[in-house]
């Protein structure tokens, strides 16, 4: 693919995004001219790039759509539900050639408009299901009323009394005659009114037998012709304020502005060794100098780093605006009534999170619709509205990320859930688990409530893929669920995923780093604890916290413990460990030769030791792993 039309496709795709946005919108406000006027703006935009890429299937269903929305916006056809479907599906065939493209297809290849799609939008731009056009003959007669009735001017009428509009429809003289004093009048020529009617008549014969003709008019042949308008004076293009640059060298960027970082750290670490030698004379004047470069230069990396990561940060509305027609057409296809409401859409998260989510919350959003929410007849019989309801959310936290996924179904029930997992083997039959760890149980591969799969679920991979992409990505993920009142999915994400701000700590003579996002405070530990259950317990502001400790559930070697850290996971607890080293920034190298529970990278510290990074969601689940499959 050549830059030009590589360009095209991206811009493209952007727009045909919009235009499902605008139409959703559009259904439920069929008045909003500033969303049919937007919808007929992105669908010309694309024509136009299309008819100078060669790409004739695309002009033709743009300029039909376009012919659509422009009668929409005079009034000549209304906002029906036939229309918006046609739009939709034109958008649809648009996305689809659109994509072929961004795959490598070549131009010639892409397939023509179907026949069906050109007939649903002539039948909308025509207003089907109003009434019939009018005959030519009652069209002739309607141009003729008026040429009657200025046949039947006075020829005393005076010449200001005449209309002597020009070729743009507005009568210049009479306006200027309006309101300038009675003195300064232009006289106007008198004007024959007996003499004008037949050439109106004869003007309006060919115009009426036009628009009886035009609706006639079906197929496109790529050529333009508009109608005559008045001539409008185009503004100066806009400037570009922004440049396209490809993802793989903004993270190139980044791995360098962050590897910079790290060396003034380690540089700055040295520097203080340093300074606990004693200097004189020219020595001491150097050491100065070099104190106050290595500062300018650390304060320099940290901006680049900075500026770098504010590159990579997009809103998560990019990913969001794709799920509202999604929501409509499964809804529309298991015969539920449901609407979508989104929140937080500007909240801003690194690129490769955007990209990577698309797939889990499609899944979530599929089995929220069938499995969550009931029908309207069932949502009826509860005592529930029969809409139902499901909402996405998102929002910063500390230096995290949070997107919600909540509706207001039936809920999920622990008892049946921990029922079917030991009917499918994935679980022993003698599994005691909590209501929570229960609800972990849909993340199992091959788990699934469905005795059939459909084509929506059923096969028991979606939610493992959503578990999946959430910890690839240093997250974590916890349900909440009520019987009758419906299901919570809370992911927690970091901010960005290269630089991530964490707490340094040692245990078993391993250096560890743990994510600030759940670190709410260090405490002291005692030497002896209170038991609950045969666990340990502290209490923390007046609440008891169970204790456990990060060797353990690492699999290290016991040592003495004597500083715990509280923290913030949905069940919150008290990690021990050895001993807190302080907090930093650290560059995270993910792991990908080898697996380890509870670890999801490595980093370097200032000191230029090896520091391992505890995984979000290991500790969000406190230190657990997932629930242990059946043996």
């Amino acid at each position: 693919m050549d830059d030009m039309l590589k360009d095209f496709v991206v811009e493209a795709m952007d727009l045909a995004v919009n235009v499902e946005e605008h139409l959703l919108r559009l259904e439920r406000d069929p008045d909003n001219k500033e969303t049919l006027n937007a919808v007929f703006r992105s669908f010309h935009t694309i024509k136009g790039g299309a008819g100078f890429m060669g790409l004739p299937a695309l002009v033709a269903a743009c300029h039909l759509t376009e012919n659509l929305f422009d009668a929409l916006r005079t009034g000549a056809a209304p906002v029906t539900p036939i229309a918006i479907e046609a739009a939709l599906q034109a958008s649809g065939f648009v996305a689809d050639q659109l994509t072929e493209l961004a795959n490598g297809a070549a131009p010639e290849s892409l397939p023509a408009m179907p026949e069906e799609l050109e007939h649903i939008l002539t039948n909308a731009i025509e207003g089907k299901g109003m009434d019939a056009p009018a005959p030519a003959a009652a069209v002739v007669a309607e141009v003729a009323a008026p040429v009657a009735e200025v046949a039947e001017v006075p020829a005393a009428t005076p010449a200001a009394a005449v209309s002597t509009a020009g070729a743009d429809g507005l009568d210049w003289e009479g306006m200027y005659n309006a309101v300038v004093p009675e003195g300064s009048r232009v006289a106007a020529a008198p004007v024959s009114a007996v003499a004008a009617a037949p050439a109106v008549a004869a003007a309006a014969a060919p115009a009426a037998a036009a628009a009886a003709a035009k609706p006639a008019a079906k197929a496109w042949d790529g050529a333009e012709r508009r109608e005559e308008r008045p001539e409008v004076r185009h503004a100066a293009p806009v400037k570009e304020d922004s440049i396209r640059v490809d993802a793989v060298k903004l993270d190139a960027l980044l791995e360098v502005a962050g590897e910079s970082v790290q060396a003034a750290n380690q540089a700055a670490v040295l520097l203080e060794r340093l300074l606990q030698f004693k200097f004189e004379g020219q020595a001491a004047t150097l050491m100065a100098t070099l104190a106050e470069t290595l500062e300018r230069a650390s304060r320099y990396s940290t901006e680049l780093q900075r500026a770098t990561l504010a590159t990579r940060m997009q809103p998560v509305g990019r990913l969001f605006q794709k799920f509202p027609r999604l929501v409509r057409e499964l809804a529309k296809d298991l015969g539920k009534d449901v609407e979508l409401t989104i929140e937080g859409a500007e909240t801003e998260v690194d690129r490769v999170v955007v990209d990577s989510l698309y797939d889990p919350l499609v899944h979530m959003l599929r089995n929220s619709l069938d499995h969550g929410v009931e029908s309207p007849e069932a949502r009826l019989a509860a005592g529930k509205p029969a809409k139902s309801y499901i909402s996405l959310k998102a929002w910063q936290e500390a230096n995290s990320v949070m997107i919600v996924l909540q509706d207001d179904g039936k809920g999920m029930d622990p008892v049946f859930l921990r029922s079917k997992a030991q009917q499918k083997g994935l679980i022993s039959e003698n599994a005691q688990l909590s209501n929570d760890e229960c609800f972990q149980l849909v993340f199992l591969p091959g788990f699934s409530t469905k005795e059939v799969a459909s084509s929506v679920s059923g096969r028991g991979v979606g939610m493992d893929v959503v578990k999946t992409a959430v910890e690839k990505n240093r997250g974590a993920i916890h349900i909440e669920s009520t019987l009758g009142k419906g299901t919570k999915f809370a992911i927690r994400l970091p901010i960005e995923l290269s630089i991530v701000p964490t707490m340094l700590v040692s245990t078993s003579g391993a250096a560890l780093a743990l994510p600030m996002a759940v670190v709410q405070r260090v405490v002291e530990l005692p030497e002896t604890f209170m038991e609950v259950g045969g666990a340990p317990v502290l209490k923390d502001q007046g609440r008891p916290l169970p204790v456990r400790s990060l060797a353990g559930a690492l699999g290290y070697e016991s040592c003495s413990e004597r500083v715990g850290i509280v923290v913030a996971a949905p069940q919150p607890y008290i990690l021990a460990v050895e001993a807190v080293d302080g907090t930093a920034d650290l560059v995270i190298k993910p792991m990908t030769a080898i697996t380890v529970e509870g670890i999801t990278g490595t980093a370097r510290s200032a000191e230029g030791e090896l520091v391992l990074v505890v995984g979000l969601s290991f500790l969000m689940d406190g230190c657990r792993g997932s629930v242990r499959l059946a043996a």
